[in-house]
């Protein structure tokens, strides 16, 4: 299953929100959410700086990760931005392809 990396960023409300409920509660909420679709997390963190949660979630596929994210961003009380993580062997795969190319300006 693709894993992403979900990074999020909670509005005024939803540090509210966070406050009243606190982090393990807010985990196990994302984690059900996850799992509504098919999903699991397998790391949930919160952090200090421009984002206040990093998780790594393995979902079905782009389409998945995509209602995710417009779903929850939908709320007001979230913002959030999902990576695509490659394995080491996607990345094999990808620099055996030939890929033709011409830069701009070439």
């Amino acid at each position: 299953m693709p894993k992403y990396l979900i990074q999020a960023t909670y509005s005024t409300e939803g540090l509210k929100g966070l406050l009243r409920e606190g982090g393990t509660r807010r985990r196990e909420a994302v984690a059900r959410t996850v799992e509504s679709v098919g999903g699991r997390i397998e790391s949930f963190n919160f952090a200090f700086g421009e984002r206040d949660v990093y998780a790594i979630v393995d979902v079905p596929g782009n389409a998945t990760a995509a209602a995710l994210s417009l779903t929850i961003s939908a709320t007001g009380a979230v913002r959030t931005n999902a990576v695509v993580l490659l394995t080491p062997e996607e990345v094999d795969e990808a620099v055996r392809q030939e890929v033709t190319y011409q830069p701009p300006g070439a």
